[in-house]
């Protein structure tokens, strides 16, 4: 069965190690300047008097597809001066430099969209694992393999957390932040749930394997649970997020490893290989990471090129 052991999570397991040297390599950043501006405070303030309100002077309707992504008159000043202020401040002399708002950069929205490039690359990811499981897991893996309803779950889980992503890019609110957070930190948890099922064969009908299987599953359970409920219900703490990824990333990065350099080493087949190149086709995308630039066009930062960065080496990992 070796020829079913081929589609391996290792490339989601360098991400959060990948964040942990974000952190510590990044030095302090004024996340957001912009709203800051004295400029901008007072232009959102003249847009929102004269635009919103039922003494407003003047009034101009927001299309149907803005107001489907919730768009109100005070995020449309909100939107609209980032920008005022970002051409006046790149039109100065000297010019002054793109800076960030709430703690983003200034996109150019398409559609109502707020990030389009990072919600197509998203969506580039979702595919690829939508293809994976439709093109190569269903139809090409015997339903008999017992590593099969893992490979499922790999997938699927996949395509909700690149969804989320998606839904997060189109729109930022805190609902859809703590969702896309929430989703991946879960695909990060399941990456280390099914590594530690490949490489202990938690997957075989014996009793010593079912015994281990219910036990692992119950301490991963739990682990998200008390995951979920701690940022819901006591803090949402960003460094607390990154550090359980971390954590999980870096088990699930060493079982994996070690599981493709013995796999390697005993059998000299090219696919044992293979997750070597993609982890280091994912360490270039995410270093993208560690040089955030603001974005080329409006539309391309780092940040969503790294989400591009990962869309080939998912087709790979399925492959």
């Amino acid at each position: 069965m070796v020829r079913y052991t081929r589609g391996r999570r290792g490339h989601s397991a360098l991400m959060p190690l990948f964040f942990l040297a974000f952190l510590l390599l990044a030095g302090p950043a004024f996340a957001s300047i912009g709203d800051r501006l004295p400029e901008f405070r007072k232009c959102v303030e003249i847009c929102k008097h004269e635009n919103c309100g039922s003494d407003a002077k003047h009034y101009t309707p927001i299309p149907l597809h803005r107001r489907l992504l919730l768009w109100t008159c005070p995020a449309e000043c909100d939107y609209t001066c980032q920008h005022i202020t970002t051409a006046a401040r790149q039109s100065s002399t000297p010019p002054q430099p793109v800076v960030q708002f709430h703690g983003k950069w200034p996109f150019r929205r398409l559609w109502g969209a707020q990030e389009p490039a990072s919600v197509l690359f998203s969506l580039g990811n979702l595919a690829a694992h939508y293809h994976g499981l439709h093109a190569r897991v269903l139809p090409r893996i015997p339903p008999s393999y017992t590593m099969r309803p893992f490979y499922v779950a790999l997938a699927r889980l996949g395509m909700l957390a690149w969804l989320l992503s998606a839904v997060f890019h189109t729109r930022d609110f805190p609902l859809t932040e703590q969702l896309d957070y929430l989703a991946a930190g879960a695909s990060v948890l399941y990456g280390m749930y099914y590594a530690v099922v490949r490489v202990a064969r938690l997957d075989r009908p014996t009793p010593a394997a079912r015994r281990g299987l219910r036990l692992w599953t119950a301490v991963c359970g739990g682990l998200y649970v008390a995951h979920v409920a701690y940022l819901k219900l006591w803090r949402w703490d960003y460094a607390y997020n990154t550090l359980a990824c971390v954590v999980c990333g870096v088990v699930q990065n060493l079982l994996w490893s070690w599981f493709s350099w013995t796999r390697y080493a005993s059998t000299g087949k090219a696919w044992a290989a293979w997750p070597g190149l993609v982890v280091a086709w994912v360490i270039m995308a995410m270093s993208l990471e560690l040089f955030d630039f603001a974005p080329i066009w409006g539309s391309f930062d780092a940040h969503s090129l790294w989400h591009l960065g990962t869309i080939a080496p998912a087709v790979l990992w399925y492959k």
